[in-house]
């Protein structure tokens, strides 16, 4: 073992640090029926997505809603009116990776929307009674926890005299070619 092995220690720093990740896209199909039989969708969207997660069993539960809006016309296409109807969702977003080592006491979830329900299509179904709305979505969620790393430490610091020069000499930027910078960023 050589001087500068005897120097180095290890040390554990418990921190916290994204200890879990999961991403999933689903879709799925809902049937709304309106107050009347449609003859012909003019059109669909979804409005006022909310959700929040919540960490259960191998994964991560995103709990939400959302409100699907069809726009429909009737009676030989001579009416329109809207249907509204508010979904209510639970997925499971499973955990692709999780840190063995972090304390489940500390756990922080979250969930970002990567891609927000969106109706992809809208069809009349049911004989004629109803509306399917086919809904694509994506979450990706995180975990955050305490966990341990390990560094290595020398016990009689680092000093080389040096000072970190972080200043940019004139030259650093000869060989950009001006034509190819943006004017308005």
């Amino acid at each position: 073992m050589t001087l500068a092995d005897k120097r180095l220690q290890r040390r554990e720093i418990i921190t916290k640090a994204v200890c879990g990740k999961g991403r999933k896209f689903s879709t799925i199909t809902h049937s709304v029926t309106p107050p009347h039989h449609p003859t012909s969708i003019l059109g669909a969207w979804i409005i006022n997505h909310q959700y929040e997660a919540v960490r259960s069993g191998d994964g991560i539960e995103v709990v939400g809603s959302y409100d699907i809006n069809i726009w429909y016309s009737y009676d030989k296409n001579s009416q329109t009116d809207v249907a509204k109807e508010t979904i209510s969702y639970s997925e499971l977003v499973p955990l692709s990776y999780v840190d063995p080592r972090h304390r489940s006491s500390t756990e922080e979830v979250s969930a970002d929307a990567t891609q927000e329900p969106n109706c992809v299509e809208a069809l009349i179904g049911g004989g004629g009674t109803s509306v399917l709305i086919r809904v694509e979505r994506e979450f990706a969620v995180e975990m955050v926890a305490e966990t341990k790393v390990c560094v290595v430490v020398d016990p009689n610091g680092f000093d080389d005299g040096k000072d970190a020069d972080f200043a940019l000499d004139d030259g650093d930027y000869e060989d950009l070619d001006a034509d190819l910078l943006e004017d308005d960023l």
